[in-house]
C-alpha cells in the first residue's frame, strides 16, 4: 500500500524513480523497491518524500502504519509459514542454503547475480536472509534437516577466506542437537533428488508445503500428490546420503584444505 502511494505520488509530480532519488538523496533501486513492497524505506526518506512530493502528510501517515518485509512478495507466503514452522528440510545441489549462509557469503552471492543488482538492493536481501536465520535458534526448537550436494560445498564463492568461514559456520551449525546436516556421496552413480533442488516445511499447525525454485521462477506447493511424492522423496535422500558425522569430517577436510 505504502509503495503503491508513493508511486501515484512520485508520477503525479511528473518525477521518475532516478529523478525521486535525486532529489531525496537516496538510489534509484531504494526508490523502486519501496514502490515494489521489498523493503520499508529508510532513515527520513518518508518525510522528505512527502514534502518533495507535496503529499500533505499522506506518506507520514502511512509510514507510520507500515510492516514491510524485506523478502520479495512471492516468497512472503513461504517466509511466514518458515518462521514458525514444527520441521523444516532441504535437499540442495548447487549453493549453500541460505539457512546456512554467512553474510559474507550471501553478499558475495547477491553480487554475482545476473541482471546485476543495485547496492541497497543486495544490502536489503543480505539482511533479510540473515533474518530468517532466527529459525535456527527460536523456542521450541524446530526438527531442521539439509542433504547438500558436494558441488554446493566447495564452489569458492566470496574468495578463499570467506569460502573457508562458510564451511567453518556450515559446521558450527551442523552440531545443534536439532540440526541435522548430510552431505550426498559424490560417489553415488544416482539419488533421488537428481530432478532438482527443494524445500519442505511442516507448518505449525502440522499443514505440509513445499517450496521449488528454479532460475528465479518460484513454486508454492500445497497439493497432497506432490507433496507426498516430495516427503517421500527426501527420505530417501537421507538414507542415500553420508550420515551426519561421516559429513561433518568431509566439511572438515574441505575446510583444512583451503
Amino acid at each position: 500500500m505504502f509503495g503503491a502511494l508513493l508511486r501515484h505520488y512520485r508520477e503525479r509530480a511528473g518525477l521518475s524513480q532516478e529523478g525521486l532519488g535525486l532529489k531525496l538523496g537516496f538510489s534509484k533501486s531504494l526508490v523502486a523497491m519501496v514502490e515494489r513492497g521489498e523493503r520499508p524505506p529508510k532513515g527520513d526518506f518518508t518525510p522528505q518524500a512527502d514534502a518533495a512530493l507535496g503529499a500533505d502528510g499522506a506518506l507520514i501517515a502511512a509510514g507510520g502504519k507500515l510492516t514491510s518485509s524485506r523478502v520479495a512478495s512471492w516468497f512472503g507466503p513461504f517466509v511466514e509459514e518458515e518462521a514458525t514452522a514444527r520441521a523444516r528440510y532441504e535437499y540442495e545441489s548447487n549453493v549453500v542454503p541460505g539457512l546456512l549462509q554467512t553474510g559474507e557469503h550471501a553478499c558475495s552471492l547477491f553480487l554475482g547475480a545476473c541482471p546485476p543488482l543495485g547496492e541497497d538492493e543486495i544490502e536489503g536481501l543480505v539482511e533479510a536472509r540473515l533474518a530468517r536465520q532466527r529459525m535456527l535458534t527460536r523456542r521450541p526448537l524446530p526438527d531442521i534437516s539439509f542433504v547438500l550436494e558436494v558441488s554446493a560445498l566447495t564452489r569458492p564463492i566470496g574468495g578463499r577466506a570467506v569460502h573457508r568461514a562458510q564451511l567453518q559456520h556450515i559446521l558450527e551449525v551442523s552440531r545443534l542437537r536439532h540440526v541435522h546436516v548430510q552431505v550426498m556421496s559424490p560417489h553415488r552413480e544416482t539419488h533421488g533428488g537428481l530432478s532438482g533442488s527443494f524445500v519442505l516445511l511442516e507448518t505449525d499447525d502440522r499443514r505440509q508445503l513445499a517450496y521449488l525454485e528454479v532460475q528465479r521462477q518460484n513454486f508454492l506447493v500445497s497439493e497432497q500428490e506432490h507433496l507426498a511424492s516430495l516427503f517421500a522423496r527426501y527420505g530417501i535422500l537421507r538414507t542415500q546420503a553420508l550420515g551426519p558425522e561421516e559429513s561433518r569430517k568431509l566439511i572438515e577436510q574441505a575446510a583444512k584444505a583451503l
